[in-house]
C-alpha cells in the first residue's frame, strides 16, 4: 500500500496560516536524566517560519537548551482521526537574554493571543517586571513534518 504521506503534507503556505490559527506549541528538549521534556508554550512564528517564546531564565527548559539546543516543537489539532492537523518542527534553539527584545516579543505573542480572543493583558509595571526574569528563544527549524488528514476525504 502506498504511503499516504505526500497527500497529506501541508504546504509552507498552509503551515504558515496553521501556526497563526494557533496559540499553544509542545517544546520538548532533552532532560537531564534522558527523557525528553515536554512543555506547553504560547508561541508567535514569524514569515520564515521560526518560532518564538517567551520563558522564565530559570526553568528546567531553558538548562535543558543551554545544555543541548535541539527541540522538538509540535502544533496540532483535531479531535478525531479525519480531522487530525498537525506540524511538527525539529529545531535549534537560541537563547536571546535582552530585556527591550524579550518586551518586544512578549507583546507580539501576546497580540495573537488577543487576535485569537485570549486575551492575556499585562499593565506596565506587571510586563516590566516579567520581562526581567524571562528570555526568548527563537527556533530555527532544520526540518518539517506535517499532516493533515483532512486531505484524505475520509479516505485512508
Amino acid at each position: 500500500m502506498a504511503s499516504s504521506r505526500p497527500h497529506i503534507a501541508m504546504s509552507r503556505d498552509e503551515i504558515r496560516d496553521y501556526l497563526d490559527s494557533h496559540r499553544i506549541l509542545i517544546l520538548t528538549s532533552n532532560g537531564p536524566d534522558g527523557y525528553p521534556h515536554p512543555m506547553p508554550m504560547y508561541f508567535w512564528a514569524d514569515e520564515n517560519l521560526d518560532f518564538y517564546v517567551a520563558t522564565f531564565r530559570k526553568t528546567q527548559k531553558i538548562k535543558n537548551l543551554q545544555r543541548d539546543p535541539k527541540a522538538t516543537l509540535l502544533v496540532e489539532s483535531g479531535k478525531v482521526y479525519h480531522k487530525l492537523k498537525s506540524v511538527l518542527a525539529y529545531a535549534q534553539a537560541e537563547i536571546i537574554d535582552d530585556l527591550d527584545y524579550t518586551l518586544k516579543m512578549m507583546d507580539i505573542i501576546a497580540d495573537k493571543d488577543v487576535r485569537l480572543g485570549f486575551p492575556i493583558i499585562l499593565d506596565g509595571d506587571m510586563k516590566l517586571k516579567s520581562a526581567k526574569e524571562r528570555v526568548i528563544v527563537r527556533f530555527t527549524p532544520e526540518k518539517f513534518i506535517t499532516w493533515d488528514h483532512g486531505k484524505l476525504g475520509g479516505k485512508y
